[in-house]
């Protein structure tokens, strides 16, 4: 089984500069494990890895899609898969979308809603649209009740993936869900910090990003918003379009912003937590981070 190397963690904890440094200490390549990454026409609120970054190391799955294209889940591990495969070096999965880390890592069986190019069927958006979101989580516990378990009645969007699924394959999500096998042995090491000094990390990356040309492109997303499919909702983007419409000020959009990726950040921790075995380690506060990291990544190449 080949290996696989993962960094992985909540946003602004410096992900990319560390795959990089281990890229040229192992060496590795990199594939990018984050849900925006792939788009080509955004690179600010999106954290993609820069021309210099990319320069620095092999990186696979940055920039390869159009925003205007669907790009689902089992798009990602397919294309990451035959990236990994193609690797000679150590392959280094790097990004901080929990649900696309587990699905390539794991052989999960991803039901046929990633097949099509609508993620979701239209009668269960209608049924959202017009009943709200208890009476469609409502309908998901009809059933299946042990999908429910997981997914909570704010989830619309898996509440919504779980029932396409049912209605398009005639089995349980959950029972789905539960087909799962290692598809490498990885390890996976994820980076964390302080509470508090992670926020501040957040909020100084918004502002970098703002400095960078952020509400530029996010004007672009808004523009566009009727034409793409996910990047519409991505948190960087979202948050300003009240500005665009002149429905509140910017520095009250990039405080929402701010807000918005902080708890960003608590959802990324807590899937990591609660659903991968994850070595955790403190880059910003551990003076021998670096070290360490090292140490456990020589200690299960041996292995």
């Amino acid at each position: 089984m080949k290996k696989l190397l993962g960094i992985v963690g909540p946003t602004a904890m410096g992900k990319t500069k560390i795959a990089i440094d281990l890229a040229n200490k192992l060496p590795g390549e990199i594939i990018s494990g984050d849900s925006m990454q792939v788009y080509r026409e955004v690179s600010i609120g999106t954290a993609k890895a820069t021309d210099a970054e990319q320069a620095a190391a092999k990186h696979y799955l940055v920039g390869t899609h159009s925003i205007f294209e669907p790009y689902s889940v089992k798009n990602f591990v397919d294309e990451a898969s035959a990236a990994i495969e193609k690797v000679q070096t150590m392959p280094i999965l790097a990004g901080g979308t929990g649900l696309y880390v587990n699905c390539l890592i794991n052989d999960m069986q991803l039901g046929e809603e990633n097949e099509i190019k609508s993620p979701v069927d239209d009668e269960w958006q209608d049924f959202l649209d017009k009943n709200g979101s208890q009476a469609l989580w409502n309908k998901l516990y009809e059933l299946d009740p042990k999908a429910c378990e997981k997914i909570p009645v704010q989830n619309t969007r898996r509440a919504l993936r779980a029932l396409t699924v049912i209605s398009r394959t005639g089995k349980k999500f959950s029972e789905q869900q539960s087909e799962i096998k290692p598809r490498y042995d990885y390890l996976l090491l994820g980076l964390k910090t302080d509470r508090e000094l992670m926020y501040e990390r957040i909020n100084h990356r918004v502002d970098l990003m703002v400095e960078a040309g952020l509400v530029d492109e996010a004007k672009y997303v808004f523009e566009h918003r009727s034409e793409i499919f996910q990047l519409g909702q991505a948190i960087g983007y979202k948050e300003l379009f009240p500005y665009f419409e002149g429905k509140s000020d910017l520095d009250t959009c990039l405080d929402k912003l701010k807000q918005a990726s902080r708890h960003f950040a608590k959802r990324q921790l807590t899937y990591f937590q609660n659903k991968l075995p994850v070595v955790w380690l403190d880059p910003i506060l551990d003076d021998q981070f670096f070290e360490k990291m090292l140490e456990t990544i020589y200690n299960w190449q041996k292995d």
